[in-house]
């Protein structure tokens, strides 16, 4: 278990540092744009699913956006486990994931984990996100 933890922990943080970048405001790829709107129906959707399945994770976890079978879905994790962990009933490659423990927000947010989810989209690189998309599909 310690392996499952600590191998998960590094995956899920290196995602989330890699994705983010306040400064960096790359637009998507056409290509991702067009997933977004296949999926969900528009970008807002897109929003709202994801903050949604962020917001609802009990206790600590991690919400994810995947590219499973070339299409894209969202899914939840508890601590640190992630969509390609066999047998957690979320798969996938992850393209973004947003840390929804307590140390990832507290301090900024205290218990308002759904004002942190929603400045989480003011971070996101879509470029970077947008690569890891391609290498999924």
């Amino acid at each position: 278990m310690a392996l499952r933890n600590n191998a998960g922990g590094y995956f899920n943080h290196k995602l989330f540092w890699e994705i983010m970048n306040p400064n960096n405001k790359t637009e998507m790829s056409n290509d991702l744009s067009s997933a977004i709107d296949n999926s969900f129906g528009s970008f807002d959707n897109f929003c709202a699913s994801f903050s949604n399945a962020a917001a609802t994770r009990f206790g600590s976890g991690w919400a994810w956006l995947c590219v499973k079978d070339g299409k894209l879905e969202i899914c939840s994790t508890s601590n640190q486990d992630n969509p390609l962990m066999p047998s957690i009933g979320c798969g996938g490659t992850p393209i973004l994931g947003i840390d929804v423990w307590e140390h990832a927000y507290y301090l900024n947010y205290q218990n308002r984990r759904p004002d942190y989810v929603s400045a989480f989209f003011n971070v996101i690189n879509w470029g970077v996100v947008s690569e890891k998309f391609i290498q999924a599909s």
